[in-house]
């Protein structure tokens, strides 16, 4: 089996509002954006930068995450919106080109990529990839998250837009978690999905997400590229998945029992991948980080029960013990 010095345990994102709020996290006094991050990165080596998601990043966004974790520390980075094809808020796109939306859609509050011409996609394209420059010339870009929308379906179409995204993105790793069971449905499905991400080495996302949905995607734990696996932690209340807002889609803390069932799959990733990058999005007040920890612990990466002891309790502003690798 791979050395576990190989497997990062983390959370997606560390500016929650909630997470803030539960004042069990962050010590009294680290109180700015610099100050939080600067903190994370002392206990946890690997984050997953969302807001990539909703607004394009920047050279001096990224230059500043450089600037302020260890040497080692590494960011997952999620691809912004329109490049995998869901909608975002036409307010967000750059100012530039949301004079190049085609007319019938400009006065509407959501944007699809369809609604720009293709040079503007492709600037798109060409913005998010220069903006991580400096994460990837540091040496801490891990890799691109590619989120398909429950819409993206199994089909020829959609295996070459994998393609095409894997090639704009050709500077950097790349992992894809579909959002549509198709995928992964049958042993038909599974077989053919499996097979084509390892044929072009695109890194299978594996999720552990509520069931019962269309986009519910079963616990697969496969390598599909040798250098990297990734599993994201959802949560698993149904009812919530079906919530609107972020906060309450992802409002669920797992307990011990429920990790433990990840353990041995997340060793078997790692016997045949070089990096394992376990990342909890499960981020309601401090369920994601507690649950980090947790997993840690139980992977052999820190001791589970001081790690929840150090934890304080609200407004102790206690300092956890740092994970090893951090």
């Amino acid at each position: 089996m791979a050395d576990h010095a190989s497997i990062r345990v983390g959370t997606c994102g560390w500016t929650d509002p909630t997470l803030i709020k539960a004042r069990t996290f962050y010590p009294a006094g680290v109180n700015t954006a610099e100050e939080r991050l600067r903190f994370y990165a002392s206990q946890f080596p690997i984050v997953e930068i969302d807001a990539t998601y909703y607004a394009l990043p920047r050279q001096e966004q990224a230059g500043l995450w450089v600037e302020r974790t260890p040497p080692d520390f590494v960011f997952n980075v999620k691809a912004y919106s329109l490049l995998t094809r869901h909608p975002t808020m036409t307010k967000a796109i750059p100012a530039d080109l949301r004079e190049a939306i085609l007319p019938e859609h400009r006065d509407k509050q959501r944007t699809y990529p369809n609604h720009l011409p293709e040079e503007a996609v492709e600037e798109l394209w060409r913005r998010f990839a220069e903006a991580l420059l400096p994460l990837d010339s540091a040496g801490k870009l891990g890799a691109v998250l590619l989120q398909f929308p429950e819409w993206h379906v199994p089909s020829r179409a959609n295996r070459d837009y994998l393609l095409l995204a894997k090639q704009k993105l050709a500077d950097y790793r790349v992992c894809v978690e579909f959002r549509n069971r198709a995928w992964l449905a049958t042993d038909k499905d599974r077989d053919r999905t499996l097979g084509f991400l390892r044929e072009h080495e695109l890194a299978l996302v594996c999720v552990d997400m509520p069931q019962g949905f269309r986009s519910s995607m079963p616990p697969v734990a496969e390598v599909t590229n040798p250098g990297l696996s990734v599993v994201r932690f959802h949560g698993r209340d149904p009812k919530a998945w079906e919530k609107k807002t972020v906060s309450e889609r992802f409002r669920y803390r797992y307990d011990e029992d429920e990790l433990r069932e990840w353990v041995p799959r997340v060793q078997h990733l790692a016997e045949d991948a070089a990096e394992v990058h376990t990342m909890f999005n499960n981020c309601y007040s401090d369920h994601a980080v507690v649950n980090a920890r947790q997993l840690a612990g139980l992977l052999g990466r820190a001791d589970p029960d001081a790690l929840v002891e150090a934890s304080g309790s609200p407004g102790s502003g206690a300092v956890q013990p740092s994970l090893p690798g951090s």
